[in-house]
């Protein structure tokens, strides 16, 4: 039993975070996709907002 705990113990630390080069990965896709779809964010988030606005004024 303790072979197998010290085999997971090294398996978690191999594993335990995610690189740095991935993380900039990530961020650069994220970037890259509110670049693309900038105006449709807008347009949604605008229309979020106007909901919240006429719906809170109704109470």
């Amino acid at each position: 039993m303790s072979k197998v705990w010290s085999e997971a113990k090294r398996f978690i630390k191999e594993e335990d975070a995610i690189g740095t080069v991935e993380m900039i990965l990530i961020l650069v896709v994220l970037i890259g996709l509110v670049i693309v779809f900038r105006d449709q964010l807008t347009t949604l988030v605008n229309g979020i907002f106007q909901r919240i606005a006429t719906d809170s004024a109704a109470v």
